[in-house]
């Protein structure tokens, strides 16, 4: 009796196979918060990517207690080349927004940003930037303000774990 590889490898089950990639790459757009994400940020997309756009927020205004389409309209990205480009703009041909903070910083960016995304139906992630000297106050505050915002949220100590994130999105 041949085995179930030897089974699943013959030309009988052949013609159950798919000729096709089993998964699409994402349009990723990585947003930096704060400085220090900004930093990070700019090293990793030093990196070769071919799905995954870099950018910082600029707060030109600031947000209203009630978000409206317009208060998301107002914000406006810096790419890692300097350009400016609209928020919504660039959520609007995203297919995945990652929003990337250090622990302790004041991240109500992910506000605009992930009522921006939810408008569009479009998928938030957090990544929180932790250091050795990060205390738990400085972690609870980080998370308290972006967790309303995004559909995962994951405390990142390492870099090199932030490229292997993304690779795994398929950025």
């Amino acid at each position: 009796m041949p085995s179930e590889s030897a089974r699943a490898t013959s030309g009988s089950e052949a013609r159950f196979r798919v000729d096709y990639p089993n998964s699409m790459p994402r349009l990723v757009k990585v947003i930096a918060l704060d400085e220090i994400s900004r930093s990070r940020v700019d090293q990793i997309a030093a990196l070769p990517w071919t799905h995954a756009a870099f950018f910082t927020l600029l707060l030109l205004e600031k947000a209203p207690a009630s978000l409206s389409e317009s208060a998301a309209v107002r914000a406006w990205l810096r790419g890692i080349a300097g350009e400016i480009t609209s928020l919504i703009e660039e959520i609007d041909d995203a297919d995945l927004v990652v929003m990337l903070a250090s622990a302790g910083s004041n991240a109500e960016a992910a506000l605009l940003i992930g009522e921006a995304c939810h408008m569009r139906k479009v998928t938030a992630i957090g990544l929180m930037l932790r250091d050795a000297e990060t205390t738990d106050a400085m972690t609870a505050r980080t998370l308290k303000t972006m967790r309303p915002f995004v559909t995962m949220l994951v405390t990142v100590s390492d870099a090199e774990y932030i490229k292997e994130m993304l690779n795994a999105l398929r950025a």
